[in-house]
């Protein structure tokens, strides 16, 4: 999972926001991203948080805010990178420890970062497990409905293949019956920052698709936020039977 979620972090940087690059949705190779500095091949706070996560979950720590913003902070000081948004970034660096995070954050975000972490706490053993370890994850920094709800259908897109709880083209409704949303609706067009947004779009190419290669340009043909599009999507296909039941 985290392998190919990075994979997909680092070949959506390149055309995050930066539509005119979709003609490179080739998949010949990692592009570098006309505004931004971060070198092509470089993964982003997607994974980087998402790894933070999953040291969490493999040291079997007590899972509080105040052990996973530890992680957060361990994780980007030993290897800080560009990729987060501007103001988190300078944030980051600013702080000391995760204490300080907790003291300083402003957690009302509705966008995608609860959500772009979530993937690796579907190895948890029950959907209810996943739904409150994600909402305690993602209440750190996105506590807001939409903020939470997209943590949760992220979380639960893994979950759902990890332990082969259906086909993928029912995952949409599955999700519809733990969390509030129209997962199964499927997307169209541009996405933009909300995080719901980015859930409903991966899922929507998760469905549709049936290599993990088709999975990774239809993430990128939506436009937009499209890195976590990705990142989202292949981290949750990468648990897929379906996927890997044949060559991608």
């Amino acid at each position: 999972m985290l392998l190919e979620l990075a994979i997909a972090d680092a070949y959506g940087a390149g055309f995050e926001y930066a539509d005119k690059m979709i003609v490179n949705n080739d998949l010949s190779r990692y592009v570098q991203h006309p505004r931004f500095r971060l070198n092509p091949g470089s993964y982003t706070d997607d994974t980087q948080m998402s790894i933070a996560i999953a040291e969490v979950i493999v040291a079997q720590a007590p899972w509080t805010a105040e052990v996973l913003v530890d992680s957060f902070v361990t994780a980007f000081k030993r290897d800080e990178r560009e990729g987060y948004s501007r103001n988190f970034y300078h944030f980051l660096r600013e702080i000391q420890d995760g204490e300080e995070f907790l003291k300083k954050i402003n957690p009302d975000s509705d966008k995608s970062g609860g959500a772009m972490r979530a993937a690796p706490i579907g190895i948890y053993p029950t959907p209810e497990k996943v739904i409150e370890a994600a909402t305690i994850q993602a209440a750190i920094t996105h506590n807001t409905t939409d903020g939470i709800n997209a943590a949760v259908a992220a979380a639960l897109m893994s979950h759902y293949f990890i332990y082969r709880l259906g086909a993928k083209r029912k995952l949409g409704r599955f999700l519809e019956g733990y969390v509030s949303g129209e997962w199964n609706k499927p997307w169209e067009g541009k996405v933009k920052s909300k995080g719901w947004m980015s859930v409903r779009a991966a899922i929507t190419a998760v469905m549709r698709n049936d290599s993990m290669s088709e999975l990774l340009q239809d993430c990128i043909a939506f436009t937009g936020d499209v890195d976590t599009v990705a990142t989202i999507a292949l981290a949750a296909g990468s648990c897929s039977e379906e996927y890997y039941s044949r060559h991608s």
